[in-house]
């Protein structure tokens, strides 16, 4: 956008020139639109001095500014924008007035790129990859030091930045793809000018891309070649907080537009449950809204409506810019859940294929089910999310990881299924960026480590495995463990785990004995989307089969120390019509007449296509 001021006739006096001068605008958000949204009027935000008063139109008169609105500080004003469908792209002038002085403003206005039917969302047919961006790999040294005064920690801190950024994913793109994947999340790239900046959850500037990450057109190409790579990019977004050095905490533009101020605000319960609790004292469940998450993420109140369009728009903003393929929400729960519920529908609406998973930090799926859309048994609110992390089945994982339970505890979270509207919309994992590394929590019991993989990656839902995990970072309780520089990622490193002869042999079993277990299920549409039948485990083996109409997979888990031989009475009824098992690692194939010689190592998980 490019701005002019023009001062208009007769400066009579001293004190009409400060008045002049104190008229001024320096930012205009969304910094540009498009036609043919549903969403309308677009609310543009206006950011400048003595803006209180003022009137906004376009000079184009297709173009109707329907609405100015003041703000509760003169640094801001809101104006309703109708943008006809049919208009030409260009560059349109808007004028905002207050008095006789004026400034003209440049808006871009363009024609959508990504239509209704291009953006695909992701399913249960794909397998999600994440990454923290600064710990993966830098492929671009020069924005490493860009000035942020308020960082406190030093690379060599395991707080501070190291130095990845989004060049640096771009570089090892290929790497992505041929491990087997089919999407990229990134944990949130926006300005984050914060004493700890590296992990991105505390913005400072909502419209743009960390310049340490490399900005906005960076992000905009690593989007497009992950597309030309057939990946899909999930965009990490965050309704509920923002970062205390935010321009807004300085002078916001109404009182209510936080919950509290810097000075004076609660911290939140993190009582999820409270919103579903028919019991349940109102207190409680409003701390658990407008406390604050951490002392320097100032907690938004989407119950103001100009914030809430706001944070409607910028979504809608990066996914028409970028073209991702959907959203992760952040700290689902702890914001408005009526903001949430609409700022839900307005996405599918515009784009009906995408698809949206909201974090949901609670392990037990007679909660987490109502978060989901069109929930079984509504928890006293609307969601419209349509998918949900499914933390229930993750703590399963992780307490047979641990030792803590057996196999039967994750036979029992898996039967709590008919909870949810939707269980194959469930993003499952053992890990992520929040929490201890699977094989740290499996104190490296690698052979249980590999089996968990196998079970992630053909059970129900849709599989999210962290950066690292294909190598086995062990990491510690830390955050900036859990977090590790990835081997080979940065300048200086001893070693480049990217590549086989980088990798130690330990590295290398587990690198390729995950590649097989994707290459698996990339390969069958029921584990993909099949239906899930499985059966109690007896004497510490888990049997379990997908379906898709003729195509049917056995997955026999043991975890006994010793080997077992497969107890096929037990299952007989998911037998018949069948003649014969094709290992499908090994490719060995074996009569179901013979069913004495099949046997399951210790502490192990073998797929098996039935034929």
């Amino acid at each position: 956008m490019r701005f002019k001021i023009i001062l208009l006739l007769f400066i009579f006096n001293s004190l009409y020139l400060s008045f002049a001068q104190s008229f001024s605008v320096s930012k205009i958000e969304p910094p540009n639109w498009w036609t043919d949204f549903k969403w309308s009027p677009l609310q543009l935000m206006i950011y400048g001095e003595g803006l209180t008063d003022c009137t906004a139109s376009f000079e184009d008169e297709r173009i109707m500014v329907s609405a100015i609105y003041p703000a509760g500080s003169e640094r801001y004003a809101f104006a309703d924008v109708i943008i006809p469908k049919d208009l030409p792209e260009a560059e349109y002038r808007l004028i905002i007035q207050k008095g006789n002085e004026k400034i003209e403003v440049d808006y871009p206005i363009l024609h959508r790129k990504y239509s209704m039917k291009e953006q695909n969302g992701f399913s249960s047919k794909d397998i999600i990859y994440l990454i923290t961006p600064d710990r993966f790999a830098n492929g671009n040294t020069s924005n490493d030091f860009l000035y942020n005064d308020e960082e406190k920690f030093i690379p060599s801190d395991l707080d501070g930045r190291k130095g990845g950024d989004l060049t640096g994913i771009i570089n090892h793109i290929n790497y992505i793809n041929e491990l087997g994947v089919s999407v990229i999340w990134v944990t949130p790239v926006l300005e984050n000018n914060m004493w700890m900046s590296y992990h991105g959850y505390a913005a400072t500037d909502l419209y743009k891309v960390d310049a340490r990450f490399g900005g906005n057109e960076e992000y905009k190409r690593f989007v497009e070649l992950a597309h030309q790579k057939d990946l899909k990019v999930i965009y990490d977004h965050v309704s509920n907080h923002i970062g205390v050095n935010h321009i807004w905490t300085i002078n916001p533009p109404f009182e209510d537009w936080f919950n509290g101020s810097v000075e004076n605000h609660i911290s939140t319960n993190h009582n999820k449950i409270a919103i579903m609790d028919i019991h349940n004292d109102t207190v409680t469940l409003e701390i658990n809204e407008t406390g604050w998450f951490e002392n320097y993420m100032p907690d938004l109140n989407q119950r103001n409506e100009f914030l809430s369009n706001y944070l409607i728009q910028n979504t809608l903003w990066w996914i028409e810019y970028s073209g991702v393929d959907g959203i992760r929400e952040d700290t689902y729960p702890y914001a408005n859940h009526r903001h949430m519920a609409k700022w839900a529908q307005v996405i599918i609406d515009e784009y009906p294929r995408f698809n949206i998973v909201g974090e949901v930090w609670k392990g037990e799926p007679a909660f987490l089910s109502a978060y989901q859309k069109n929930a079984k048994v509504p928890g006293g609110f609307v969601s419209n999310t349509p998918a949900i992390t499914d933390f229930g089945l993750a703590d399963s994982f992780r307490r047979w990881l641990r030792g803590e339970k057996s196999l039967y505890d994750i036979y029992e979270t898996l039967t709590m299924d008919y909870l949810y509207n939707d269980p194959m919309n469930l993003v499952t994992f053992l890990d992520n960026h929040d929490v201890e590394r699977a094989l740290f929590i499996a104190d490296t019991n690698y052979a249980k480590y590999k089996t968990a993989l196998t079970m992630l990656l053909t059970t129900r839902g849709i599989p999210q495995i962290y950066y690292g995990t294909e190598i086995g970072i062990i990491g510690s309780r830390q955050h900036g463990t859990i977090r590790s520089a990835f081997p080979g990622g940065f300048p200086g490193d001893a070693r480049n785990a990217f590549i086989e002869g980088g990798r130690t042999e330990k590295e290398n079993d587990i690198f390729n004995h995950l590649k097989k277990i994707l290459e698996i299920r990339n390969s069958f549409n029921s584990l993909q989307t099949g239906s899930l039948i499985h059966f109690p485990p007896y004497k510490g083996v888990y049997y379990y089969f997908r379906q898709k109409g003729n195509e049917k997979i056995l997955i026999v888990v043991n975890e006994n120390i010793m080997e077992v031989k497969l107890d096929f009475k037990y299952i007989q009824s998911q037998l018949d019509g069948f003649s014969s098992l094709k290992h499908l690692v090994s490719g060995e194939i074996n009569s179901l007449d013979n069913r004495e010689t099949i046997k399951i190592k210790g502490v192990h998980a073998d797929i098996f296509l039935l034929e």
